[in-house]
């Protein structure tokens, strides 16, 4: 997929002032730090559009961008730790978990995991959330280029492993780099792959 235009579109709290649900959408989100607004310039090729901070969770609204005038990506708050008031952070689940039941156009959630890291207790029951309301989501480890490729593969392994203790099949993953672009036309490719599905199915042709 060839990204000629990503542009950001509004910024809110509310599902119901979301844009009209009229084409596919994917949502990123992660634990607090995973490198969520650096994966998303790296995938759109534009430095700025998402606002990277070395403070986690300042991403605190449902960030809608739209890409080739044709897909939305969101931009949703992350989970698990960050320097909030427990109320924010009680607010912050509310408004993510009525977005990921609600949006009728939802198409697929990116939920992004630290490969530094073994698996997360939060991750895991974050996954396990989504599965348990039917959503469809894949998992993108980030920050590859931070350690060797050994200990990434070890890293992912573990992550499969750990998963397949409750699920009968996992989801797809891609492993990537913001600094090296490592898995950017993969998960551009799965992207556009959903959409031409899309437009090719009875409703739309």
């Amino acid at each position: 997929m060839h990204i000629q235009d990503a542009k950001f579109l509004m910024s809110n709290s509310r599902v119901e002032e979301c844009p009209p649900p009229t084409l596919p959408e994917y949502a990123f989100i992660g634990r607090s730090n995973v490198g969520k607004s650096s994966l998303i310039n790296m995938l759109t090729n534009q430095n700025g559009l998402a606002k990277t901070s070395s403070q986690p969770g300042k991403t605190q609204l449902i960030n809608h961008f739209i890409v080739n005038n044709n897909w939305y990506l969101v931009d949703l708050p992350g989970y698990g730790y960050a320097k909030i008031s427990k109320d924010a952070r009680i607010k912050w689940a509310r408004m993510i978990n009525y977005y990921l039941r609600k949006r009728e156009n939802l198409t697929c959630v990116f939920v992004l995991v630290d490969s530094r890291h073994s698996p997360q207790a939060a991750d895991l029951e974050f996954m396990e959330q989504l599965g348990s309301e039917g959503i469809p989501f894949v998992m993108v480890f980030t920050k590859a280029d931070k350690q060797s490729g050994s200990r990434t593969t070890q890293n992912v392994v573990q992550y499969l492993e750990k998963m397949q203790e409750t699920w009968d099949e996992l989801p797809r993953h891609f492993v990537t780099s913001a600094e090296q672009k490592t898995g950017r036309e993969a998960v551009l490719e799965f992207i556009q792959e959903i959409n031409q599905q899309i437009a090719q199915a009875p409703d739309n042709a």
